[in-house]
């Protein structure tokens, strides 16, 4: 998961200078679709065993007719570019990257995990076609057409979406409802939890929005790393200054 949240965080970076600003409206229901969606970010579907429903896509090992890359090129078509992405010492994770990507009437960009055995990974890494760097020492791979087939089948496992409109702590209360429990990265980043949704929302009041989604079952993958980081960070705010 390490490649899931890197990369997650360049596009973040990435979208600071150039994402469309947009006033909340959307978001707050001054603007609802005159037909009904069930596309929307915040409608998500608890499924039996641990999954879920949400962007259109079913997301959960045990859940049947999980999506699947296939899947979401059917739908985005053009929209979507499909990579491994790796970082140093790391063999990777394979990742689709759409852009644009509507969410019912919610428009904004999105990073797709999907789930391959790291030995197939890494076979696919030395028969890509084209390998760069993406920012820092992070390495996307472009696949072999004989291995694009056959990543096309790999299960999704998370969804990254990056809003184009701008969220702020009242719209996110509206739509989404009280968080079970909020953990504060830094001074500007809070990360609100709902793990029956399967969701981590990031609020940064200095850049992009980030709806992590994974399947219900799943959410400790997401959750844990976030309080590490946190009680590392405030150990570190904590500890006496070195002489």
């Amino acid at each position: 998961m390490k490649q899931f949240w890197i990369v997650s965080g360049l596009v973040v970076a990435a979208l600071g200078a150039s994402a469309l600003i947009v006033g909340g409206g959307m978001w707050s229901g001054q603007h609802d679709a005159p037909a009904a969606t069930h596309d929307m970010p915040w409608q998500v579907q608890a499924l039996p065993g641990g999954g879920s429903q949400v962007l259109g896509l079913t997301l959960g090992e045990a859940s049947a007719g999980r999506s699947t890359l296939g899947d979401i090129q059917r739908r985005w078509g053009d929209a979507v570019q499909i990579a491994i992405v790796a970082a140093p010492n790391e063999v990777g994770t394979l990742e689709a990257y759409v852009d644009p990507m509507q969410a019912g009437f919610i428009s904004g960009k999105a990073i797709i995990t999907a789930h391959l055995p790291p030995d197939v990974i890494q076979g696919m890494r030395e028969r890509a076609v084209k390998t760069e760097y993406m920012g820092g020492t992070t390495r996307k791979a472009t696949l072999a057409s004989t291995d694009l087939a056959e990543a096309l089948k790999a299960p999704v496992t998370a969804v990254s979406f990056i809003p184009a409109a701008n969220l702020d702590e009242a719209i996110i209360l509206s739509r989404f409802g009280q968080p079970a429990e909020r953990v504060r990265s830094n001074g500007h980043l809070v990360h609100f939890l709902y793990p029956d949704k399967g969701l981590d929302l990031a609020l940064d009041s200095e850049g992009k929005e980030l709806l992590q989604y994974v399947a219900p079952a799943e959410f400790e993958r997401l959750r844990q790393p976030l309080l590490a980081a946190a009680s590392a960070a405030a150990s570190g705010a904590s500890a006496p200054a070195a002489p």
